[in-house]
């Protein structure tokens, strides 16, 4: 994945943090690979994309590469890459080297990966802590075993091992929950790719296209404007296919009276979009279209209302399940008091997920739903601050049933959008592609 040039200060001013939080539990060494490149088939791999938490503390976009951070009496950054090799380069590609790197991307050493053997054992030998993925990738585990086994063997010449062990993934996920000003600033112009390319969607689909077809509008305006990939697999779903959360864009074919719904968005410089619009496909929405569709839109207008500094995480959800409920009582899919079908949790016949989650480098992004803590379970829903950022995506989904009104059988929609928690409540940064029905269908008259 090609990326542009990266600032620098921000990735140093993320070591120098996570450097600070080792010395707090006593200091020790860190040890973070990137993503490994995946074979496709045979002769093909799937296009390299860089561990995010990795990527968080580097800018560095390359494979085959290693992070170590020692926290101690001086503090350290190395950087283990591939080396340079002119006949590699001139069938994959240019590769930046390790003598390069240091200066490129502000770390103390950079060092091929070849030496990573070698030169690890030494590094950890001493050291009072670990500070390493947990448990997330067996190959790693396995590679940390032989070298502590190695520092071990060294225990004749003064050597000792770690005695501790931290997760890194854990700190790392506290620290990419709230993010910087010139995150959120990519994350609005992804935001602002995919909401253009659901507008070109709609104003694409009629009726006697195909699924992929849409789909291929999404990608074309996706890479049109920089993006580097999709931040997910796209979902276009026609008909009954919307009531299938999950569903893969397919052949079928979008036909007169059928809503679509699409969920996709794209990655741009390792951040990422999430978008959801539903429609009519011959932008007409029909009467039992429009009562349910305005059901959900009343639902995410509530939940953003709820989303805001101080409000618990699952204020925004709770909300739009009441509204939602109350809508179904109203339609005639579900019946008694309001109070009776939330206890009873009735309304997830037709609304059985959240309402939202964390967005950011991972389009299901880190960071624990509930307050950090070893306190009585459940722990508390966790607290909204500025700097978040969180999906905001009610749905309803109408399969067909002997007690289900048949002018509903078979309607899916979703409403989705990316919100920043603000000072003041939270900003919708994906909304330049409509969301009101009428806007909608003025848009694809």
């Amino acid at each position: 994945m090609s990326i542009p040039a990266p600032d620098l200060s921000a990735f140093a001013a993320r070591r120098a943090r996570v450097l600070d939080i080792m010395r707090a539990r006593g200091g020790g060494i860190a040890i973070l690979p990137t993503a490994r490149e995946v074979a496709r088939n045979r002769d093909a791999e799937f296009p390299f994309r860089f561990d995010s938490d990795f990527f968080y503390l580097t800018g560095f976009p390359e494979p085959e590469a290693w992070l170590v951070l020692v926290a101690g009496a001086e503090d350290r950054s190395i950087l283990f890459c591939r080396d340079k090799n002119l006949e590699r380069e001139i069938w994959d590609g240019y590769r930046i080297g390790p003598e390069a790197a240091a200066g490129q991307f502000g770390f103390d050493r950079a060092l091929p990966v070849e030496a990573l053997a070698e030169e690890l054992p030494k590094m950890i030998a001493g050291q009072p802590a670990l500070f390493v993925p947990m448990a997330s990738d067996r190959r790693f585990d396995m590679q940390l075993r032989t070298w502590l086994d190695k520092v071990r063997a060294m225990g004749r010449s003064g050597a000792t091992a770690p005695s501790a062990t931290h997760d890194l993934r854990a700190i790392l996920a506290e620290m990419r929950l709230v993010k910087d000003a010139s995150e959120i600033a990519t994350m609005r112009r992804a935001g602002e790719i995919s909401a253009g390319a659901h507008v070109r969607a709609m104003q694409a689909a009629r009726p006697g296209m195909r699924e992929y077809e849409i789909e291929a509008e999404l990608l074309h305006e996706f890479r049109r404007h920089g993006s580097q990939a999709v931040a997910y697999n796209s979902i276009v779903a026609t008909g009954h296919n919307a009531c299938v959360l999950h569903y893969r864009a397919g052949d079928a074919e979008l036909k007169d009276g059928d809503l679509l719904l699409i969920d996709a968005g794209c990655e741009l410089d390792g951040y990422a979009s999430d978008i959801t619009r539903s429609f009519p496909v011959n932008g007409r929405f029909t009467g039992p279209q429009r009562a349910l569709y305005d059901i959900v839109l009343e639902a995410q207008l509530a939940a953003a209302a709820h989303t805001r500094p101080g409000a618990r995480w699952n204020d925004g959800h709770e909300a739009a399940v009441r509204v939602l409920a109350q809508g179904m009582i109203d339609e005639g899919l579900l019946s008694g008091s309001l109070d009776g079908v939330l206890e009873s949790q009735q309304y997830a016949r037709f609304y059985m997920h959240r309402t939202g989650h964390w967005l950011g480098m991972d389009v299901h992004d880190v960071g624990d739903y509930r307050e950090p803590g070893a306190g009585a379970a459940p722990r508390p829903w966790r607290t909204l601050q500025p700097g978040m950022v969180l999906t905001i995506e009610p749905g309803i989904y109408v399969r067909p049933g002997d007690d289900v009104p048949e002018r509903f059988w078979d309607i899916g929609i979703r409403i989705e959008d990316d919100a920043v928690v603000t000072e003041s409540g939270c900003e919708l940064i994906t909304r330049g592609v409509p969301v009101d029905a009428d806007e909608i269908e003025a848009l694809m008259r």
